[in-house]
């Protein structure tokens, strides 16, 4: 089994509560992608799940030190910035390294990246995201557009698996509604296994040595809602997922 290394997926919600003359603020932090989590882990796979603002703290620098800790990196809901421009580069003008890069390198040496969806995650709202720019572009499967990406949809629409492939099979030509996605293009040497209002869903690819996969839509809410994250596929294609990420049988 994979030894998973989770990033992002985390948020702080500073609220205004406004009450006539008077006016009080509160916060919250969510740690998001628990039935990701839960699923991996009950497939066997080994899951360390690194919030937003703990990677430049916890997440190693060099390629050669993530590959000691993990098989398979899943980025999810936050930006390069993160990667780029740790406390010390922009507080205290210090050179520091990209982490963008390490992981770059992660993959290129035989590791196994997927990019999942989300207002932070490829080029995102107001391309505020912003992996098209970074060093990691090369390693992913997708090309990321230049500007606000986002497909919201609203009404739901129902993703549909494209060709054959171990991955997807025996999910169903249909799978539950997703809420949004993020727009991509999937690179000519890239398989897309799954399309959802007419654009790439799922997309697999090959770097170097290793292997990269872009999931376009979340794994969590909002753009995920209950009936997508309890579907009995979704552990399904997940756990594959990573199986074929780390080189590893998809089935059994």
């Amino acid at each position: 089994m994979a030894r998973v290394l989770l990033l992002g997926e985390s948020w702080f919600v500073y609220s205004v509560h406004q009450k006539g003359f008077d006016a009080f603020y509160t916060s919250e932090f969510t740690l998001g992608g628990a039935e990701f989590v839960a699923a991996l882990r009950a497939a066997g796979h080994e899951v360390t799940h690194v919030p937003a603002h703990e990677i430049t703290l916890r997440v190693p620098s060099t390629s050669e030190e993530l590959a000691a800790i993990a098989d398979v990196i899943v980025i999810s809901d936050v930006g390069a910035n993160t990667f780029q421009v740790p406390p010390g580069t922009f507080v205290h003008s210090t050179p520091e390294p990209d982490r963008s890069e390490a992981v770059r390198g992660f993959v290129e040496n035989g590791g196994g990246l997927l990019m999942v969806g989300g207002y932070l995650t490829f080029s995102g709202i107001d391309a505020k995201a912003r992996w098209g720019r970074s060093p990691l572009a090369p390693a992913l499967a997708v090309t990321v557009l230049d500007r606000d990406d986002r497909v919201e949809l609203s009404a739901g629409a129902h993703p549909q698996a494209t060709g054959v492939h171990e991955i997807t099979d025996g999910l169903g030509g249909e799978w539950p509604a997703l809420l949004g996605l993020n727009e991509v293009e999937a690179k000519p040497s890239a398989s897309v296994l799954a399309e959802c209002a007419g654009h790439p869903l799922l997309v697999i690819d090959s770097y170097g040595a290793g292997r990269t996969g872009a999931f376009t839509s979340d794994i969590a809410p909002h753009w995920a809602p209950p009936p997508f994250m309890q579907w009995q596929g979704f552990g399904v294609l997940f756990d594959r997922t990573v199986r074929w990420l780390a080189g590893e049988a998809v089935a059994g």
